[in-house]
């Protein structure tokens, strides 16, 4: 899922080359659903072999200072540090972020970012990748079937998965069982993804939105939602 905001000239000259290089990670590049049952509270494997393939094709990490000086003194400074930046010499500057899963207003942060160093010239797009549509949708099916490859019927098959649950997402469990008449496997994957990649995350909808509201104009934007079928079984 692609989409192109403030489409420009400048997409013309940058885009071919760089997405062909973005589109080569992202060919490449698989999310294991165990790897995502698995992860812990920081970033995923998935997620680290995405950002070191960019790093790998020269979309590396930047920090840019604008200075504001009156009469030789410095009066105002501001930096902004970016994930990957890919710069096309005599063409341009492509400021890119990666937004597997965290809190959505992590969108407001990159957004604004790509707007306030467009306007100072100091990039000529943002992208963005993040979960899309289809994966979103996919989350508590491809969960559901690896819980059930895996055998799970109760708490106590999660230790086999080095998960432990706390007292509450057990509650959370055996309440979702009794309210649905569900198999535990079921309850168990509704509860891990509300818990871990529900509505207030970063996904494809709460870009969407954002940006449709004009968040991060007029910096041009292409914006990438990673399918369903990038999550391998």
């Amino acid at each position: 899922m692609v989409l192109f905001y403030k489409k420009e000239p400048l997409f013309r000259c940058l885009l071919p080359a760089c997405l062909q290089e973005i589109e080569d990670v992202l060919v490449a590049l698989g999310f294991p659903i165990r790897e995502i049952v698995g992860s812990g509270g920081g970033e995923t494997k998935g997620t680290q072999r995405l950002r070191h393939a960019l790093t790998e094709k020269a979309w590396r990490k930047a920090r840019f200072v604008i200075k504001k000086i009156i009469n030789d003194k410095e009066r105002e400074s501001q930096s902004h540090e970016i994930d990957h930046v890919r710069v096309v010499e005599g063409v341009g500057t492509l400021a890119l972020e990666i937004e597997w899963n965290n809190k959505d207003p992590f969108f407001d942060r990159d957004l604004e970012n790509f707007k306030r160093l467009h306007a100072e010239g100091a990039i000529s797009a943002g992208i963005l990748i993040t979960r899309g549509e289809s994966l979103q949708g996919a989350f508590i099916d491809l969960v559901e079937e690896f819980g059930v490859r895996e055998n799970l019927h109760s708490v106590e098959d999660l230790a086999r998965l080095d998960l432990a649950p706390s007292a509450r997402q057990k509650e959370d469990y055996a309440r979702r069982q009794r309210r649905g008449n569900k198999p535990f496997v079921r309850s168990w994957a509704e509860s891990f993804v509300a818990d871990k990649f529900g509505a207030a995350t970063t996904h494809w909808r709460k870009l969407q939105d954002r940006v449709q509201r004009g968040v991060g104009s007029p910096c041009p934007l292409l914006l990438i939602g990673l399918p369903a079928g990038i999550v391998s079984r």
